[in-house]
């Protein structure tokens, strides 16, 4: 594979090219490199950026106006203010950067930015962001993100989009609607990094609910790639609403389901593509869910299971790095996930996977959402299964008569508790300790 070099903030930097759908119409490059010279020239300081903005547009603005810079995007996993508190202790210097300032910053008199001027080269070796995940002792985890190697993650997720795209809409300009965040790594890559280093181009809202999706959808012109997680899938499908057609759907987060990938195909008329990364890797691999399990990994990659998980390593890392999942190779590009090594769990000597068991729930007609735990006993106990459901209209006793047809009595969840949502965050995860205090709540020291 051919080395990264230094590259420009933009692909295809042409001042009329079409970059955002942001307040009501298209903003073309020149506009928004004007915006991103205007809010760089405002910034005090010299240290990293602490980057909450959660309007996408304004996002994208300083994220380039820091690397304008040469300066560092910091992402909480959280905007929690202790979240962000401990961020800014461990990064002196640093400036916490909102969507407040960014209008104020745009909004002040200053000589007109020239959109058009000649971009300067961003060092490849320049750490672009640091993104953190919440560690197990709650103390947030750092991951250095450098400009080649988010530039080599980009190129792959680009022509993954544009060959599931080719068959139908040939070269044209790919639209992106996002459902996600762009603070997560997922969002970064897709909603960021795609417009800017891709010539894409990307609707600044996030939209929430199913008629929000199908307003954005209808505001910009096909193909249109639509960015999502298993959770708002679910929601799409369920909705009985009718979508502006999608040119690809992207899922990633969480599992999804081979069901619901079919489903949401015929309900956009569109390829469902499925992601695999996380945020210490970016995406690595992809599939088309609905027709296979096996996934396919990019090119450069090289995948190796481990006692301990899955050793990853690609040209555009600085290092090795090894992921939980425990993986089965299949030869060529592809491989299986069987879980992950905290995800497997033992009763009376029996093994499975808590994918999946949520994967079996989640086929069970009429159910909308569901979490399998094994919750902590004390020393000598039998640890059993228990799950959390949500399914309007169907009794816990219903749903494990149905889960027993393809799942060994020793994990069908006792107690089954019947919540009305779970409690995801804004990328549709659920993080254990949420999960944890789900527990604590419905579940006595007994079941």
């Amino acid at each position: 594979m051919r080395r990264i070099l230094d590259a420009p903030i933009v692909h295809s930097a042409h001042p009329a090219r079409p970059l955002l759908f942001a307040g009501g119409r298209v903003v073309p490059i020149a506009e928004f490199l004007a915006s991103v010279r205007q809010v760089a020239a405002a910034l005090p300081g010299n240290g990293p950026i602490v980057n909450l903005c959660e309007h996408r547009d304004r996002f994208l603005t300083v994220y380039c106006a820091a690397l304008l810079c040469g300066r560092t995007n910091l992402l909480p996993p959280s905007r929690a203010p202790l979240v962000i508190e401990d961020v800014v202790s461990v990064y002196s210097g640093s400036f916490c950067c909102d969507d407040a300032w960014v209008a104020r910053a745009l909004g002040q008199q200053s000589a007109a930015a020239d959109g058009a001027a000649e971009l300067p080269l961003i060092p490849a070796e320049q750490i672009v962001e640091i993104a953190f995940t919440s560690g197990s002792t709650g103390i947030p985890r750092a991951h250095v993100k450098r400009w080649r190697s988010l530039l080599g993650t980009t190129a792959f997720n680009a022509a993954r989009l544009r060959e599931c795209l080719a068959p139908r809409w040939r070269d044209c300009r790919p639209w992106i609607v996002a459902t996600v965040p762009p603070q997560h790594m997922y969002g970064t890559e897709t909603s960021i990094l795609l417009p800017l280093v891709a010539d894409m181009a990307v609707h600044a809202a996030r939209p929430l609910f199913p008629a929000d999706v199908a307003a954005a959808l209808a505001e910009v012109p096909a193909p249109r790639v639509l960015v999502s997680t298993p959770v708002h899938l679910r929601a799409l499908v369920d909705s009985g609403l009718r979508f502006p057609e999608v040119g690809v759907l992207v899922s990633a987060t969480a599992p999804l389901e081979r069901t619901l990938a079919a489903a949401a195909e015929q309900l956009f008329g569109a390829v469902m593509l499925e992601m695999f990364g996380s945020t210490e890797t970016c995406v690595i691999a992809t599939r088309r869910t609905a027709h296979e399990d096996g996934w396919h990994l990019y090119p450069g990659v090289v995948l190796e299971p481990t006692p301990n998980g899955a050793r990853v390593e690609a040209p555009w890392f600085d290092a090795p790095t090894t992921l939980q999942d425990v993986v089965e190779l299949e030869g060529g590009d592809r491989f299986i996930v069987r879980g992950r090594n905290a995800d497997m769990i033992e009763v009376a000597g029996k093994r499975a996977s808590i994918a999946d068991l949520n994967r079996r729930l989640l086929a069970i007609a009429g159910v909308r959402d569901a979490a399998v735990l094994q919750p902590e006993e004390g020393s000598g106990a039998v640890r059993r299964v228990a799950a959390f459901v949500v399914a309007p209209g169907l009794t816990a006793e219903a749903i494990l008569v149905e889960l027993g047809r393809s799942v060994d009595p020793a994990f069908l969840p006792r107690p089954l508790v019947l919540v009305s949502a779970l409690p995801r965050n804004e990328l549709g995860k659920l993080a254990r300790e949420a999960l944890m205090s789900l527990a604590a709540e419905h579940l006595t020291p007994h079941e």
